[in-house]
Protein backbone atom coordinates (compact mmCIF):
# COMPACT_ATOMS: atom_id res chain seq x y z
CA UNK A 1 0.00 0.00 0.00
CA UNK A 2 1.19 3.60 -0.67
CA UNK A 3 2.02 6.06 2.28
CA UNK A 4 -0.92 8.58 2.77
CA UNK A 5 0.84 11.84 3.08
CA UNK A 6 -0.79 14.88 3.86
CA UNK A 7 0.53 18.41 2.24
CA UNK A 8 -0.82 21.08 4.88
CA UNK A 9 -0.57 24.40 2.96
CA UNK A 10 -2.26 28.34 3.36
CA UNK A 11 -2.75 29.16 6.69
CA UNK A 12 -3.41 32.34 8.32
CA UNK A 13 -0.26 34.34 7.73
CA UNK A 14 0.83 36.90 5.62
CA UNK A 15 2.76 34.62 3.34
CA UNK A 16 -0.14 32.69 2.84
CA UNK A 17 -0.30 32.71 -0.91
CA UNK A 18 3.07 31.81 -1.39
CA UNK A 19 2.52 28.47 0.90
CA UNK A 20 -0.01 27.97 -1.89
CA UNK A 21 2.42 28.47 -4.62
CA UNK A 22 5.17 26.33 -2.85
CA UNK A 23 3.14 23.51 -1.77
CA UNK A 24 1.18 22.77 -5.20
CA UNK A 25 5.10 22.38 -6.58
CA UNK A 26 5.87 19.59 -3.95
CA UNK A 27 2.55 18.24 -4.53
CA UNK A 28 3.84 18.09 -8.34
CA UNK A 29 7.15 16.42 -7.41
CA UNK A 30 6.13 13.58 -5.10
CA UNK A 31 6.67 10.45 -6.51
CA UNK A 32 3.50 9.21 -7.21
CA UNK A 33 4.21 5.62 -7.63
CA UNK A 34 4.98 5.32 -3.83
CA UNK A 35 2.85 8.07 -2.23
CA UNK A 36 -0.60 9.12 -1.90
CA UNK A 37 -1.12 12.71 -1.79
CA UNK A 38 -3.69 14.62 0.34
CA UNK A 39 -3.85 18.27 -0.36
CA UNK A 40 -5.08 20.49 3.32
CA UNK A 41 -5.52 24.19 2.52
CA UNK A 42 -6.15 26.05 6.07
CA UNK A 43 -7.80 29.81 5.22
CA UNK A 44 -7.22 32.78 6.48
CA UNK A 45 -9.84 31.73 9.04
CA UNK A 46 -8.15 28.87 10.20
CA UNK A 47 -10.65 26.41 8.96
CA UNK A 48 -9.40 23.24 6.95
CA UNK A 49 -10.33 21.57 4.04
CA UNK A 50 -8.98 18.95 1.09
CA UNK A 51 -10.40 18.06 -2.09
CA UNK A 52 -9.02 17.63 -5.44
CA UNK A 53 -10.31 21.07 -6.38
CA UNK A 54 -7.58 21.94 -4.26
CA UNK A 55 -4.67 21.17 -7.46
CA UNK A 56 -5.48 23.32 -9.22
CA UNK A 57 -3.99 26.32 -9.08
CA UNK A 58 -6.07 28.52 -11.21
CA UNK A 59 -9.09 27.78 -8.58
CA UNK A 60 -7.32 30.28 -5.90
CA UNK A 61 -9.02 33.12 -7.73
CA UNK A 62 -11.55 32.51 -6.07
CA UNK A 63 -11.51 31.08 -2.64
CA UNK A 64 -15.22 31.10 -1.71
CA UNK A 65 -15.89 29.21 -5.18
CA UNK A 66 -13.18 26.99 -4.53
CA UNK A 67 -14.11 25.95 -0.92
CA UNK A 68 -17.98 25.29 -1.95
CA UNK A 69 -16.10 22.61 -3.77
CA UNK A 70 -13.93 20.71 -1.26
CA UNK A 71 -14.92 19.20 2.31
CA UNK A 72 -14.13 21.05 5.51
CA UNK A 73 -12.07 18.85 7.88
CA UNK A 74 -10.12 18.94 11.22
CA UNK A 75 -7.77 16.63 13.51
CA UNK A 76 -8.47 15.67 16.29
CA UNK A 77 -5.59 16.36 18.78
CA UNK A 78 -5.36 12.83 19.70
CA UNK A 79 -2.42 10.61 20.07
CA UNK A 80 -2.32 7.73 17.74
CA UNK A 81 -5.29 9.33 15.44
CA UNK A 82 -4.66 10.34 11.87
CA UNK A 83 -8.03 10.94 10.73
CA UNK A 84 -9.29 14.13 8.67
CA UNK A 85 -12.48 14.58 10.27
CA UNK A 86 -15.47 15.67 8.41
CA UNK A 87 -16.80 18.93 10.02
CA UNK A 88 -20.13 18.52 8.96
CA UNK A 89 -19.96 14.62 9.79
CA UNK A 90 -23.14 11.92 8.68
CA UNK A 91 -25.25 10.50 11.06
CA UNK A 92 -24.61 7.27 9.21
CA UNK A 93 -21.44 6.58 7.23
CA UNK A 94 -18.18 7.48 7.68
CA UNK A 95 -17.16 10.44 9.97
CA UNK A 96 -14.02 10.86 8.23
CA UNK A 97 -12.40 11.46 4.61
CA UNK A 98 -9.06 10.04 5.36
CA UNK A 99 -6.55 8.79 7.57
CA UNK A 100 -3.00 9.99 6.86
CA UNK A 101 0.17 8.06 7.56
CA UNK A 102 2.53 11.19 7.65
CA UNK A 103 2.07 14.74 7.04
CA UNK A 104 4.51 17.58 4.83
CA UNK A 105 3.76 21.27 6.19
CA UNK A 106 4.52 23.59 3.55
CA UNK A 107 3.40 26.16 5.87
CA UNK A 108 5.44 29.95 5.47
CA UNK A 109 5.68 32.08 8.61
CA UNK A 110 3.49 33.06 11.35
CA UNK A 111 0.98 29.87 12.92
CA UNK A 112 2.77 27.03 10.35
CA UNK A 113 6.53 27.87 10.28
CA UNK A 114 7.06 28.58 14.14
CA UNK A 115 6.29 25.65 15.76
CA UNK A 116 2.17 26.17 16.32
CA UNK A 117 1.38 23.95 13.41
CA UNK A 118 3.95 21.18 14.53
CA UNK A 119 2.82 21.35 18.26
CA UNK A 120 -0.59 20.24 16.76
CA UNK A 121 0.40 17.47 14.57
CA UNK A 122 2.91 16.26 17.85
CA UNK A 123 -0.30 15.84 19.96
CA UNK A 124 -1.65 13.38 17.18
CA UNK A 125 1.46 11.62 17.23
CA UNK A 126 1.87 11.78 13.33
CA UNK A 127 5.58 11.84 11.72
CA UNK A 128 5.93 15.03 10.20
CA UNK A 129 8.36 16.25 7.44
CA UNK A 130 10.76 18.93 8.74
CA UNK A 131 11.53 20.88 12.33
CA UNK A 132 10.09 19.94 15.29
CA UNK A 133 8.27 22.61 17.49
CA UNK A 134 11.56 23.91 19.70
CA UNK A 135 13.50 24.06 16.26
CA UNK A 136 10.69 25.84 14.24
CA UNK A 137 10.29 28.61 17.05
CA UNK A 138 13.74 29.43 17.53
CA UNK A 139 14.53 29.67 14.09
CA UNK A 140 11.19 31.87 13.06
CA UNK A 141 11.79 34.14 15.98
CA UNK A 142 14.94 36.38 14.61
CA UNK A 143 16.16 37.52 18.13
CA UNK A 144 15.86 34.25 19.70
CA UNK A 145 17.82 32.90 16.35
CA UNK A 146 20.59 35.17 16.76
CA UNK A 147 20.79 35.21 20.73
CA UNK A 148 21.83 31.28 20.27
CA UNK A 149 23.83 31.26 17.24
CA UNK A 150 25.84 34.11 18.83
CA UNK A 151 26.41 32.10 22.16
CA UNK A 152 27.46 29.39 19.72
CA UNK A 153 30.22 31.35 17.93
CA UNK A 154 28.21 31.76 14.66
CA UNK A 155 28.62 35.38 13.59
CA UNK A 156 25.70 38.01 13.78
CA UNK A 157 24.89 41.39 12.49
CA UNK A 158 25.09 43.41 15.69
CA UNK A 159 20.83 44.57 16.55
CA UNK A 160 19.06 45.62 19.43
CA UNK A 161 15.59 44.54 19.55
CA UNK A 162 12.63 45.81 21.88
CA UNK A 163 8.67 45.10 22.09
CA UNK A 164 5.95 47.43 20.53
CA UNK A 165 5.28 47.91 23.99
CA UNK A 166 8.48 49.26 25.15
CA UNK A 167 8.76 51.25 21.99
CA UNK A 168 5.25 53.06 23.00
CA UNK A 169 6.12 53.97 25.88
CA UNK A 170 9.41 54.98 25.68
CA UNK A 171 10.25 55.33 22.24
CA UNK A 172 13.57 58.13 23.10
CA UNK A 173 14.84 55.41 25.02
CA UNK A 174 14.70 53.10 22.44
CA UNK A 175 15.93 55.40 19.89
CA UNK A 176 18.69 56.19 22.02
CA UNK A 177 20.07 52.67 22.30
CA UNK A 178 19.52 52.26 18.40
CA UNK A 179 21.46 55.20 18.16
CA UNK A 180 23.95 54.57 20.19
CA UNK A 181 24.79 51.00 20.01
CA UNK A 182 23.59 50.63 15.58
CA UNK A 183 23.56 53.78 14.44
CA UNK A 184 22.74 54.61 10.73
CA UNK A 185 22.26 53.38 8.24
CA UNK A 186 19.99 50.38 10.01
CA UNK A 187 17.68 47.97 9.19
CA UNK A 188 14.20 47.48 10.92
CA UNK A 189 12.59 43.83 10.78
CA UNK A 190 9.42 42.25 12.64
CA UNK A 191 11.28 39.38 14.62
CA UNK A 192 9.41 36.63 13.33
CA UNK A 193 8.29 36.95 9.66
CA UNK A 194 9.84 36.05 6.82
CA UNK A 195 9.16 36.87 2.72
CA UNK A 196 10.86 40.44 3.09
CA UNK A 197 7.29 41.42 5.25
CA UNK A 198 7.33 44.98 6.97
CA UNK A 199 11.42 45.37 6.55
CA UNK A 200 12.53 48.75 5.99
CA UNK A 201 15.70 50.59 6.30
CA UNK A 202 16.71 53.38 7.81
CA UNK A 203 19.09 56.19 7.49
CA UNK A 204 18.47 58.48 10.17
CA UNK A 205 16.16 59.17 13.07
CA UNK A 206 13.17 60.30 11.15
CA UNK A 207 13.41 57.05 8.72
CA UNK A 208 13.94 54.73 11.82
CA UNK A 209 10.26 56.09 13.51
CA UNK A 210 8.67 55.63 10.01
CA UNK A 211 10.09 51.99 9.57
CA UNK A 212 9.29 50.68 13.37
CA UNK A 213 6.19 52.00 13.19
CA UNK A 214 5.56 49.65 9.72
CA UNK A 215 7.29 46.75 11.24
CA UNK A 216 4.37 47.32 14.74
CA UNK A 217 1.78 46.40 12.29
CA UNK A 218 3.05 42.82 11.61
CA UNK A 219 4.40 41.53 15.26
CA UNK A 220 5.33 42.54 19.12
CA UNK A 221 9.03 42.37 18.46
CA UNK A 222 10.99 44.56 17.13
CA UNK A 223 14.50 43.85 15.52
CA UNK A 224 16.79 46.98 14.58
CA UNK A 225 20.14 45.36 12.89
CA UNK A 226 23.29 47.24 11.65
CA UNK A 227 22.71 47.76 7.42
CA UNK A 228 25.72 46.79 5.63
CA UNK A 229 25.98 49.00 2.96
CA UNK A 230 28.53 47.39 0.51
CA UNK A 231 26.18 44.05 0.73
CA UNK A 232 25.98 40.83 -1.12
CA UNK A 233 23.34 38.27 -0.05
CA UNK A 234 24.39 34.71 -0.53
CA UNK A 235 21.90 31.71 0.44
CA UNK A 236 22.29 28.69 0.83
CA UNK A 237 20.08 25.42 1.49
CA UNK A 238 20.63 22.60 4.00
CA UNK A 239 19.00 19.16 3.88
CA UNK A 240 18.96 16.15 6.57
CA UNK A 241 19.01 16.35 10.26
CA UNK A 242 20.72 17.90 12.72
CA UNK A 243 23.07 14.66 13.30
CA UNK A 244 23.99 14.17 9.80
CA UNK A 245 23.33 16.98 6.98
CA UNK A 246 24.69 18.35 3.74
CA UNK A 247 24.51 21.45 2.25
CA UNK A 248 23.64 22.83 -1.40
CA UNK A 249 25.41 25.00 -3.72
CA UNK A 250 25.22 28.67 -2.96
CA UNK A 251 23.03 31.24 -4.99
CA UNK A 252 23.20 35.06 -5.34
CA UNK A 253 19.70 36.64 -5.56
CA UNK A 254 19.54 40.03 -7.74
CA UNK A 255 17.21 42.84 -5.65
CA UNK A 256 16.22 45.45 -7.42
CA UNK A 257 16.66 48.06 -4.35
CA UNK A 258 18.63 47.97 -0.86
CA UNK A 259 16.93 45.00 0.45
CA UNK A 260 15.74 42.14 -0.97
CA UNK A 261 11.57 42.98 -1.50
CA UNK A 262 8.58 40.54 -1.68
CA UNK A 263 8.30 41.79 -5.39
CA UNK A 264 12.07 40.55 -6.15
CA UNK A 265 11.67 37.17 -4.27
CA UNK A 266 8.51 36.39 -6.01
CA UNK A 267 7.67 38.34 -8.92
CA UNK A 268 10.75 38.44 -10.54
CA UNK A 269 11.15 41.97 -9.25
CA UNK A 270 7.40 43.34 -10.56
CA UNK A 271 4.86 44.21 -9.59
CA UNK A 272 1.77 42.19 -10.40
CA UNK A 273 4.13 39.26 -12.64
CA UNK A 274 2.39 36.13 -12.60
CA UNK A 275 4.43 34.37 -9.44
CA UNK A 276 6.12 31.03 -9.26
CA UNK A 277 6.91 31.44 -5.58
CA UNK A 278 11.15 31.29 -4.89
CA UNK A 279 11.34 29.70 -8.24
CA UNK A 280 10.76 33.43 -9.72
CA UNK A 281 13.54 35.23 -8.20
CA UNK A 282 16.07 36.47 -10.51
CA UNK A 283 19.64 34.55 -9.00
CA UNK A 284 22.93 33.22 -9.97
CA UNK A 285 23.70 29.84 -9.52
CA UNK A 286 26.19 29.16 -8.31
CA UNK A 287 26.94 32.59 -6.68
CA UNK A 288 30.23 34.02 -8.09
CA UNK A 289 32.39 33.76 -5.02
CA UNK A 290 35.75 32.76 -4.06
CA UNK A 291 35.80 28.72 -3.42
CA UNK A 292 37.18 29.58 -0.35
CA UNK A 293 34.21 31.97 0.85
CA UNK A 294 32.03 28.94 -0.58
CA UNK A 295 33.28 26.47 1.72
CA UNK A 296 32.71 28.62 4.68
CA UNK A 297 29.65 29.80 3.80
CA UNK A 298 27.90 26.18 3.21
CA UNK A 299 30.10 25.23 6.67
CA UNK A 300 28.25 27.73 8.90
CA UNK A 301 24.97 26.88 6.69
CA UNK A 302 25.61 23.20 8.42
CA UNK A 303 26.57 24.61 11.85
CA UNK A 304 23.46 27.05 11.91
CA UNK A 305 21.24 23.97 11.26
CA UNK A 306 22.55 21.98 13.71
CA UNK A 307 22.89 24.58 16.62
CA UNK A 308 19.55 25.08 16.16
CA UNK A 309 18.73 21.16 16.23
CA UNK A 310 17.15 21.74 12.65
CA UNK A 311 15.35 18.55 10.54
CA UNK A 312 14.19 18.23 6.52
CA UNK A 313 15.32 21.23 4.10
CA UNK A 314 15.54 24.70 5.26
CA UNK A 315 17.74 27.67 3.14
CA UNK A 316 19.93 29.69 5.34
CA UNK A 317 20.36 33.39 4.47
CA UNK A 318 24.12 35.29 4.45
CA UNK A 319 24.92 38.47 4.17
CA UNK A 320 28.90 39.43 2.97
CA UNK A 321 29.98 42.76 3.71
CA UNK A 322 31.64 43.79 0.51
CA UNK A 323 34.24 46.06 2.63
CA UNK A 324 35.12 43.64 5.10
CA UNK A 325 34.75 40.36 3.33
CA UNK A 326 33.58 39.24 6.58
CA UNK A 327 30.11 36.74 6.58
CA UNK A 328 26.99 36.79 8.48
CA UNK A 329 24.43 35.04 9.03
CA UNK A 330 21.30 37.10 8.58
CA UNK A 331 18.21 34.40 8.77
CA UNK A 332 16.89 30.86 8.70
CA UNK A 333 14.13 29.66 6.63
CA UNK A 334 12.82 26.77 8.02
CA UNK A 335 10.17 25.67 5.28
CA UNK A 336 11.62 27.72 2.99
CA UNK A 337 9.91 29.25 -0.40
CA UNK A 338 9.87 26.16 -3.18
CA UNK A 339 11.77 24.05 -0.64
CA UNK A 340 14.39 25.54 -2.29
CA UNK A 341 14.40 22.92 -5.00
CA UNK A 342 16.26 24.93 -7.53
CA UNK A 343 19.18 24.96 -5.15
CA UNK A 344 18.56 20.93 -5.04
CA UNK A 345 18.48 20.48 -8.50
CA UNK A 346 21.58 22.41 -9.52
CA UNK A 347 23.55 20.17 -6.32
CA UNK A 348 22.34 16.95 -8.20
CA UNK A 349 19.13 16.39 -6.02
CA UNK A 350 15.76 16.09 -8.47
CA UNK A 351 12.80 17.53 -6.59
CA UNK A 352 11.09 14.37 -6.89
CA UNK A 353 13.86 12.66 -5.41
CA UNK A 354 14.14 15.71 -2.32
CA UNK A 355 10.39 14.87 -1.67
CA UNK A 356 10.82 11.53 -1.01
CA UNK A 357 14.08 11.97 0.95
CA UNK A 358 12.17 14.32 3.44
CA UNK A 359 9.28 12.07 4.01
CA UNK A 360 11.33 9.01 4.53
CA UNK A 361 13.41 11.28 7.02
CA UNK A 362 10.05 11.71 8.82
CA UNK A 363 9.23 8.40 9.42
CA UNK A 364 12.45 7.35 10.25
CA UNK A 365 12.78 10.24 13.14
CA UNK A 366 9.27 8.64 14.25
CA UNK A 367 10.78 5.45 14.49
CA UNK A 368 13.34 6.64 16.64
CA UNK A 369 11.17 8.48 18.88
CA UNK A 370 8.87 5.54 19.53
CA UNK A 371 12.19 4.17 20.77
CA UNK A 372 12.29 7.13 23.82
CA UNK A 373 10.53 6.39 27.09
CA UNK A 374 7.66 9.18 27.35
CA UNK A 375 5.95 7.83 30.43
CA UNK A 376 5.60 5.40 33.32
CA UNK A 377 3.49 2.35 33.49
CA UNK A 378 3.34 2.93 36.82
CA UNK A 379 1.16 4.76 38.60
CA UNK A 380 2.14 6.93 41.92
CA UNK A 381 -1.19 6.67 42.62
CA UNK A 382 -1.45 3.19 43.88
CA UNK A 383 1.68 3.20 45.97
CA UNK A 384 -0.21 4.24 48.86
CA UNK A 385 0.95 7.59 50.93
CA UNK A 386 -0.13 10.90 51.37
CA UNK A 387 0.05 14.12 49.20
CA UNK A 388 2.32 16.98 49.52
CA UNK A 389 0.21 19.67 50.15
CA UNK A 390 -3.01 17.98 49.30
CA UNK A 391 -5.91 17.77 51.46
CA UNK A 392 -6.51 14.23 53.60
CA UNK A 393 -9.56 12.82 53.60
Amino acid sequence: MKTKVGVFFGGRSVEHEISVISALQAINAIPTDRYDVIPVYISKQGRFYTGSELLNPKNYKDIAGLLSRTTEVYLRPEFGNGRLYKSNAPVLGRKYVEELDVVFPVLHGTNGEDGNFQGLIELTGLPYVGCNTLSSANGMDKITMKMILRESGIPVIDYVWFTDKQWTASRDEMIARVEEKIGYPAIVKPANLGSSVGISPAADRAALIKAVENAKQYTTRIIVEHMVTELKEINCSVLGSSDDCSASVCEEPVKSGEILSYEDKYMGGSKGAASKGMQSTRRQIPADLPSEMTAQIQSLACETFRVLSCEGVSRIDFIVDGATGKVYVNEINEIPGSLSFYLWEASGVSFAELTDRLIKQALRRKREQNLKTVSYDQNIFNLGGGIKGGVKK
